[in-house]
């Protein structure tokens, strides 16, 4: 009988397989990077391979590691966000030959985020459409947006759009925050992660020690707080959107908080987080004074993440 290529895997394989060595970081400096899916798909033949598909009822996943690898999770009742049972999924890792193999029996697919490509409302501040202009100050670029950028003014409660793109970085570890890092700081003080976990999904109950890298570092977390509630990240050179509705914090005339910010994203057009309480800014910003006023980041750690068609709706 023909082994099952999805098997469940037990925690060591799963800390062998996501720790980031001192080694790699070491030597992330060097590690190729696409920006472009037309010249990924030509010159790294893991990009072609890497995606979501279709296996029955089941949903797939399939991430490119370095030296012909790909990490595999299978979903039971279909992709998260998309039918997923949210039951512990499948984990394998297998490499070119083998995946090649088991994806000429599934069907591939393409999700785009329902609000991708949303136009700003009558009464928006465009913040990024394409052009240089007063209201952001960083690097513009081939009409995108790149990170390291931030607005010149200050924000306090707001529906928030933006578009962001992560690069293909195959050789960096699935779990490691070289994979386009990056970061949406709402008033500099509360980040919303922004880093290529496609295929990742954690859940405290399916593993019995803490991976090397910390869940609350994943793409739609807020920094080092929460989770997001369905990994929602889509493969690298995707775009993907970010629908923030956010109600800054509050103070009274002696400048004492009278209540906390609050904070609902919708990744890829799922609700990743619901009204959620946030006592103090997250990540670095959690250091940060709270304002009920401030600049947006688009943080910057050396990865070439892009973003486009970022807008706000001031509330």
């Amino acid at each position: 009988m023909r082994k099952p290529f999805f098997t469940s895997i037990t925690t060591t394989a799963i800390l062998i397989a996501f720790t980031f060595t001192a080694a790699q970081a070491a030597d992330k400096k060097n590690i190729p990077t696409w920006t472009d899916p037309t010249k990924a798909a030509a010159e790294a033949p893991g990009f072609i391979i890497q995606g979501e598909y279709l296996d029955g009822k089941s949903g797939v996943q399939i991430v490119a590691l370095s030296k012909g690898k790909f990490y595999l999770s299978k979903f039971s009742g279909g992709l998260p966000g998309a039918g997923w049972d949210q039951s512990k999924p499948e984990v394998t890792t297998l490499d070119r030959a083998e995946v090649k193999k088991l994806i000429s029996s599934l069907e591939k697919i393409v999700r785009k985020s329902p609000t991708l490509g949303a136009k700003p409302p009558k009464d928006a501040v465009v913040l990024f459409d394409g052009k240089a202009n007063s209201l952001i100050k960083g690097e513009i670029k081939d009409g995108l947006l790149w990170a390291g950028s931030e607005t010149t003014s200050d924000y306090g409660n707001f529906h928030l759009h933006v578009e962001f793109r992560l690069p293909y970085k195959p050789s960096a570890p699935p779990s490691s925050q070289d994979r386009g890092n990056s970061g949406l700081y709402l008033q500099n003080r509360y980040e919303t992660q922004v880093l290529d976990t496609f295929g990742l999904v954690y859940n405290k109950d399916w593993i019995d020690l803490p991976l090397k890298s910390d869940p609350k570092q994943w793409c739609g977390c807020f920094y080092k707080f929460k989770t997001a509630d369905t990994p929602m990240c889509l493969p690298p050179l995707s775009w993907q959107t970010y629908d923030i509705d956010f109600t800054a914090p509050t103070f009274d005339s002696d400048g004492k908080k009278t209540a906390n910010a609050r904070i609902t994203i919708l990744h890829n057009g799922v609700k990743i987080h619901a009204d959620v309480e946030l006592p103090k800014g997250t990540g670095a910003g959690g250091s940060r004074p709270e304002v009920s006023k401030g600049p947006i980041i688009f943080q910057g750690h050396g990865n070439p993440t892009a973003y486009r068609n970022v807008w706000l709706v001031e509330k």
